[in-house]
């Protein structure tokens, strides 16, 4: 005779058998949590526990300039918060090849034939970070240029606002400055 919502001696072992090897694991650790003390959340940093969220949105702003296949880009990141971050990572992509030979900041280095990721180093919420300068020579001496510049790293945190930290600026070559 079975107990009411009973499914005899073998249904947990066969439900264990479909779940497979991480559905028994995972089974393992709320038994033991249970044995343990009792059914509540598993403290922080324990095994199931879920990691804490943490949230900053950061934006990019500056200028820049194009002359002679020479461009001046000045970049200041910024965190609106709510959380500090260590630091980030701006990528700045070129519609056209950067030459060969670059004079690149220590917080910078080329990644490709058009590209560059820059650090920014810790920013804390409602606050601006370091001035991020840098110069390029572009190939060629073009009439224009795009610049697409975006945050593909944000020091671990989850932007829920990533269209601030997203321009594309269109760069003529002018000398003019253009904002973003």
């Amino acid at each position: 005779m079975r107990a009411a919502g009973s499914t005899g001696g073998t249904g947990a072992v066969e439900r264990t058998r479909r779940r497979g090897r991480r559905g028994a694991a995972v089974g393992a650790v709320v038994l033991v949590g249970v044995v343990a003390g009792g059914a509540g959340p598993l403290p922080s940093g324990a095994a199931g526990a879920e990691p804490a969220v943490v949230e900053a949105d950061l934006a990019q702003h500056g200028a820049v300039t194009l002359a002679g296949g020479r461009v001046d880009l000045v970049l200041v990141p910024q965190n609106h918060g709510p959380s500090d971050v260590d630091g980030a990572t701006v990528r700045l992509d070129w519609s056209v090849p950067l030459a060969v030979e670059q004079a690149l900041p220590g917080a910078c280095v080329r990644a490709g034939r058009a590209s560059v990721l820059c650090r920014t180093g810790a920013l804390t919420a409602g606050g601006l970070g370091e001035r991020v300068e840098v110069g390029l020579v572009l190939r060629g001496a073009p009439a224009e240029v795009t610049l697409r510049i975006d945050t593909p790293w944000r020091g671990g945190a989850q932007d829920t606002n990533p269209d601030n930290d997203v321009h594309e600026v269109l760069v003529l070559d002018t000398g003019d400055v253009y904002r973003f």
